[in-house]
């Protein structure tokens, strides 16, 4: 899905489009039990959980992914206005979603 520009921005230089509207991509991720239990003895001394902040990095790639494919099928040409929103579902679990517009240039 590469060929599905993607932007955080409202205008893409040089193209006009036509909105085709909002799409979305979803991914909800945990780690194993010893990223856990890492985790907790990390809580204790402080410091980077890079287990967790390299799930969350492939979290948002996975939702621009997902992102890319429901613009796709929607025939778009690129997404403007991406945002990402991500939350906790329990104490293990981290949602992360990538939405925006999808539009076609004309």
């Amino acid at each position: 899905m590469a060929d599905i520009l993607v932007t955080t921005t409202e205008r893409v230089p040089g193209h006009d489009y036509e909105v085709i509207g909002e799409v979305f991509g979803l991914t909800t991720q945990s780690k194993n039990m010893f990223s856990d239990i890492g985790a907790s003895l990390k809580n204790i001394v402080g410091g980077e959980i890079k287990a967790y902040t390299k799930m969350l990095q492939e979290s948002r790639a996975t939702a621009i992914e997902r992102l890319q494919a429901e613009a796709a099928e929607r025939g778009a040409d690129a997404v403007v206005m991406m945002r990402f929103d991500s939350g906790s579902i329990g104490a293990d679990m981290q949602s992360v979603v990538a939405y925006g517009t999808a539009v076609k240039f004309i």
